[in-house]
């Protein structure tokens, strides 16, 4: 740089000088976007390049960029976008009440959740309002680091975590160790034995052994209790950084006077056992996160593409991958896309979706998901869907959507916790005030063992750790909670109204026969029927489409008819023209409707199984008879459903004789045919309207796009995982292997869940209505007050472990 080359920029109305170009570029940026803010909260300087994110990214503003944005931000409806975020610095639930406040009242964001167990942030903005790295900003500005979510940073901030804590609790332990080595002969001796010079000498090693312990050990609780001062809250952290304020200044003094108690030993124990007891709880807390995070590092970086010719190999990133390309799959590797199998056979294991080991082998057709893992044979799989759209990325995202949801548990818990914080300061005063004045040399003691005992830290990690625990847990047994409230509502759930076709029936509908009218051929009807119904995914439509020899993904097969001005009515039926002529395929009265014409009585039959009809201008032309069987665990779920005391119902959209066979083989009284997508939302509100006086919970079943309405009407729904894709995002519960038996595993496992919340509960508050009275009467030091806050919160945590024993 040539000599004299001044480089400044105005921060603040100052001109502030710059040692380089580059910083200079970076101070502009930063002013010029409206952050003077991060220089008037900056304390120190930046980490290490290594501990944050690459210094390139901030300085280019990649954050903006569209391009860098593609990776983890999810576009929504016009400029709204959504993305994952990590948070570091989250320690207790009043992080998150913080950074989900001071987010919230930035312009232009949209919806802030942040999961505590999980420690990341799933945030909404309107991109031509405000831009994410307005937003990070802002979380900086609080004292927090925000970056986008991954699976493998994840990691290594867990690790970062864990070792920073593990540091700190080694220095407390020793700082304790060889506090207490001087505190103990001072406590034994009496004053003939022991001259005062040594006992100022033994004070003074205290004092100095105690320093490295209360400003390094313990400097998070005061960092975190000056940040939540400045912003005007109280945090859980204020009455224990109070608690070891005011015990160490109190002895720092007296050991300068050299008069009065000191509490040197108290100090470095407190800090020792409520280190320890928090890094026992992040152990816990990472363990019961690890199902989710584990989702993300299934699929590997790169994949192996095959050219035009398939003959030439090339390694490609995973995310430039297209549908249509195909990919090569040796021994060992894992698949990374949802396609079908071209060539080669092999055994795959799709142990992520399904929880059984067993592999499932796969041959030409045969459709594969990503994730699965190969097994001794090579594959060439056309990729049909990529990236975000594959079934384990549908499956992490609503995994993810669950655990960043606040049930309304979870958000009165946090509610009671922050008003008991304030209450216990005052509770710290008054009885600071009461033994001033009745003996004044306790006075110390007990104001801290007031502020140290009964800190909210157990009350407010009852509930959301059992959660988080819960669900990892259920994915495991086959359910994919999506919504955070489901499993509080599941264990609540009386009544249980299932959908028939692909829910209680295997779905792998047949076409049993087709009878026609005089002058129209069965391959015709197929034909016509197919072309309507090709592109649809109930499982009637895939029966007709199968019948007829099409292909649908790839539009070819026998005499293949073209389709048209297609129009859907959920749960009726569909109209449209093929190769120019005008039909109707659905139920009877949908066709007779739009046909003006009663069915004739060739057409007309009095079987058990489901029929859709064909008509065309003017006439009737077909009538398509279909069948299914019951899954095979369809009267073991309804037998343990009754056991349990609940109410079970059916209400399909099929024929009445199709429905009524069903409801025979199971045992069920309650069974309603012909409904459609408005009549069962009708019926479902009209059970609930019923039992709202017994607060009876209603839980739905279902799978098709006709269900999609009542399942989001019902308190609580699921979806089979091979269901429509409307009806999936509806339910709050996926039943990943499409096992009805999970369904009574995840109602018992939710119960469970509850009476450990239960339990976490009565026993945070009655540790608190035990402990402040006992603490404010003297009778706990600010030794036992430590050991007692650790110990409570710590308690919560392995309560809610419980919830995977047996799982």
């Amino acid at each position: 740089m040539p000599e004299g080359l001044a480089l400044l920029v105005q921060v603040d109305g100052q001109p502030r000088p710059m040692c380089c170009p580059g910083c200079r570029a970076v101070c502009e940026a930063i002013v010029g976007a409206g952050l003077v803010e991060y220089y008037r909260h900056r304390e120190a300087l930046p980490e290490k390049v290594g501990d944050g994110l690459p210094e390139e990214i901030w300085e280019l503003g990649l954050f903006d960029h569209p391009e860098f944005q593609k990776a983890f931000v999810r576009p929504l409806e016009g400029h709204e976008r959504e993305a994952d975020l990590i948070l570091e610095g989250i320690t207790c639930a009043a992080c998150v009440w913080l950074n989900e406040r001071h987010l919230a009242q930035l312009k232009g964001v949209l919806g802030v959740q942040v999961n505590y167990a999980t420690r990341r942030a799933r945030i909404r903005w309107d991109d031509s309002v405000i831009r994410l790295s307005a937003i990070l900003g802002a979380v900086a500005g609080i004292g927090y680091r925000a970056h986008p979510y991954d699976a493998g940073r994840a990691e290594e901030v867990a690790r970062r975590e864990q070792r920073d804590a593990l540091w700190r609790l080694l220095v407390a332990g020793l700082g304790m160790m060889q506090v207490m080595m001087y505190a103990l002969p001072v406590y034994m001796a009496s004053a003939a034995d022991m001259s005062e010079s040594i006992r100022a000498l033994m004070r003074w090693a205290g004092l100095l052994l105690t320093l490295p312990v209360v400003f390094y050990s313990a400097a998070p609780f005061f960092r975190r209790a000056i940040r939540d001062l400045r912003l005007r809250r109280v945090g859980m952290d204020v009455p224990v950084a109070l608690g070891i304020g005011i015990a160490f200044a109190a002895s720092a003094w007296a050991t300068l006077l050299q008069s009065g108690q000191v509490y040197f030993d108290s100090v470095s124990m407190f800090v020792f056992f409520l280190l320890g007891g928090r890094y026992l709880e992040m152990l816990a807390r990472q363990r019961a996160t690890r199902g989710v995070d584990a989702l993300g590092r299934i699929l590997p970086v790169f994949a192996r593409r095959l050219g035009g010719d398939g003959q030439l190999e090339e390694q490609v990133p995973v995310n430039v991958l297209v549908v249509g390309d195909r990919i090569l799959v040796r021994p060992g590797e894992t698949i990374v896309v949802d396609g079908e199998v071209c060539a080669g056979a092999s055994e795959v294991s799709e142990a992520w979706l399904t929880g059984e080991s067993a592999p499932v082998t796969k041959r030409p057709g045969d459709a594969v998901l990503g994730g699965s893992l190969n097994g001794s044979g090579v594959l060439e799989v056309r990729a049909l869907k990529v990236g975000e759209a594959t079934r384990l990325a549908t499956v992490r995202r609503l995994m993810e959507r669950a655990m960043a949801e606040r049930p309304r548990v979870v958000e009165q818990a946090d509610r009671v916790a922050a008003l008991f914080t304030s209450v216990l300061l005052g509770l710290g005063v008054l009885a600071g005030l009461y033994w001033w004045h009745a003996d004044a040399s306790q006075a110390l003691r007990i104001v801290v063992s007031v502020l140290v005992v009964s800190c909210p830290c157990a009350l407010s990690l009852a509930t959301p750790v059992a959660l988080t625990v819960a669900t990892d847990v259920a994915s495991r047994i086959g359910l994919l909670v999506t919504r955070g409230y489901a499993i509080e509502t599941l264990a609540r759930a009386r009544h249980f109204v299932f959908d028939k076709t692909g829910t209680l029936t295997t779905g792998a509908m047949r076409v049993e026969q087709v009878l026609c009218v005089p002058g129209v051929s069965q391959q015709e009807v197929l034909g016509v029927a197919a072309a309507l119904e090709q592109y649809s995914e109930h499982a009637i439509a895939r029966a007709i489409v199968r019948a007829a020899g099409l292909d649908a993904a790839q539009g070819t097969g026998p005499e293949r008819c073209h389709a048209e001005k297609v129009r859907v009515e959920a749960g009726q039926g569909l109209a449209g023209e093929v190769d120019g002529r005008p039909y109707v395929l659905g139920r009877a009265d949908y066709v007779a409707q739009a046909l003006h014409q009663p069915m004739p009585a060739a057409l007309q039959s009095d079987s058990a199984c489901t029929r859709v009809y064909l008509g065309e201008a003017g006439r009737w032309l077909a009538s398509i008879e279909l069948d299914d069987s019951l899954r095979p665990d369809a009267l073991a779920l309804v037998r343990g459903l009754r056991a349990e005391g609940c109410e079970i119902s059916i209400f399909s959209g099929d024929v009445a004789a199709s429905v009524a066979r069903v409801a025979g083989e199971l045992g069920i009284q309650d069974a309603r045919a012909g409904l459609s997508p408005e009549a069962k939302h009708a019926a479902v509100r009209e059970l609930q309207a019923q039992g709202a006086a017994r607060g009876t919970i209603i839980a739905m079943v279902g799978d098709g796009i006709n269900d999609a309405p009542v399942l989001a009407q019902a308190h609580v729904s699921m979806a089979m995982a091979g269901g429509t894709d409307l009806a999936k995002h509806q339910a709050d519960i996926l039943l990943l292997d499409d096992s009805l038996m999970a369904l009574l595993r995840g109602r018992r496992l939710a119960r469970k869940t509850q009476r450990i919340i239960r339990e976490n509960l009565v026993w945070a508050l009655a540790y608190n209505l035990l402990a402040i009275p006992a603490a404010m009467a003297g009778w706990v030091t600010p030794l036992i007050a430590g050991i007692g806050m650790g110990a409570s919160s710590l308690l919560v945590v392995l309560n809610a472990l419980r919830i995977s024993r047996g799982a």
